[in-house]
This record gives structure tokens, C-alpha cells and sequence, in this order.
């Protein structure tokens, strides 16, 4: 079998982030796990909190949670503009080790410090504070949603075109488990008749 025939018969997986959303970061770093295991074509692809919610009756803590969150969507959604969406696998990355990992909530620090890392422009830190890039942003979001089929958050997982809301998961799995969650995964994804399973979420582990 040649490896062009290789490539086209992995499974393309899309992940929609909310680069603030703890859950997101979970997931995302199992899909980058499953790609050390297995074949896949994984893409990072953006959603936001922060347009979901826009507007709507939140707890206090949630709502300044959600206006915080446009700053790092905002600057992914300027450097996928500038400089292609392929730069969101990095940025996000850089940005989400230290939302995430490093619990570093000083999101213009972050954003600065992760827009060197990955070598993008200093300048497109200042979209953090503006709404110009907003327009992808809302069409990357009701990307998403069409993707998923109704309103959902963070993180949204597409596997050769059958998306849903999550996986929602408290820990990273390694190794075997994460390849044998994809396993379980896909085949739940090639079942026309599953739409929903849920259970306690627990505590987060970022490790």
C-alpha cells in the first residue's frame, strides 16, 4: 500500500476549542495522544464560549469567565486569518499549557508569551481588545454548531464528519487508553441511532 493511500484512509478528526475551556484542553491533548497511537488526520479548528453565551443570564463567576474568554479566541481567530489555520495547533498549545497547565490566568502575559513561542507577530496580541476579527470568530463557532447538529459547548469532536459535544473528560488518557477511547469512540460515532452518554465528571487533571 502506498503512504498516499495510507494518509487518505486515516480517520480526519476535527477538534473545535475554546482555548480558555478547561474541558477543551482535556480533550485536546488525548486526540494529540491518539495521534502518537494510531493514524489520524487531526485538525484544530476554533469555537467560542464567549459568542455561545453571549448575552445570556450567567452566575457572576461564569460570566466574567466568558468575557475573558473572547481575548485568547479572538487572537486565534486573527492568526488563523493571517497566517492560516494551521497555525492554531501550536498557538493553542503555547496558550493552553499556561491557561491550563501552568493555571496562569494573566491572559495578556499568556497571550504575549505564546505568540513569541510560536513565532507569530507580536502586533496580533491587539486583537485581543478589539472585535475586528470577530466575524470569523462567529462563523468559526457556527461552524461548530452546524457540525454537532445543535447548541453545544466546549469541545466539539468530529470523526470522518459525525460530530458531537465532548468527549467531556476529567483526565488526560496515555498511551493504550487513549487509543483504545478513539477505538470506542469512532464506533460510537458510526452509530446513526447514538445521540447521548454522560456520567459524573470528577475532578481535572491536566497532567
Amino acid at each position: 500500500m502506498s503512504s498516499m493511500e495510507d494518509t487518505s484512509s486515516r480517520p480526519v478528526v476535527d477538534c473545535y476549542f475554546d482555548p480558555a475551556c478547561p474541558f477543551a484542553w482535556i480533550t485536546s491533548r488525548w486526540l494529540l495522544e491518539v495521534e502518537r497511537a494510531t493514524p489520524i488526520d487531526l485538525r484544530f479548528k476554533l469555537m467560542s464560549l464567549s459568542v455561545l453565551n453571549e448575552g445570556r443570564d450567567l452566575e457572576p463567576w461564569y460570566r466574567e469567565f466568558n468575557d475573558r474568554a473572547w481575548g485568547p479566541a479572538r487572537v486565534c481567530a486573527a492568526a488563523a486569518a493571517a497566517h492560516g489555520p494551521g497555525v492554531l495547533r501550536d498557538l493553542y498549545t503555547a496558550l493552553g499549557t499556561r491557561i491550563h497547565t501552568g493555571r496562569d490566568k494573566d491572559f495578556p502575559a499568556v497571550i504575549a508569551a505564546a505568540l513569541a513561542e510560536t513565532g507569530l507577530p507580536a502586533a496580533l496580541a491587539d486583537a485581543a481588545h478589539t472585535d475586528a476579527h470577530d466575524g470569523l470568530l462567529r462563523a468559526a463557532h457556527a461552524e461548530s454548531q452546524a457540525a454537532a447538529g445543535e447548541e453545544s459547548g466546549t469541545p466539539v469532536t468530529a470523526i470522518d464528519g459525525a460530530a458531537f459535544f465532548g468527549p467531556v473528560l476529567s483526565a488526560i488518557p496515555k498511551g493504550p487508553e487513549a487509543a483504545e477511547l478513539f477505538a470506542a469512540l469512532r464506533t460510537l460515532a458510526g452509530q446513526r441511532a447514538f445521540a447521548e452518554l454522560k456520567r459524573g465528571r470528577g475532578d481535572l487533571d491536566f497532567s
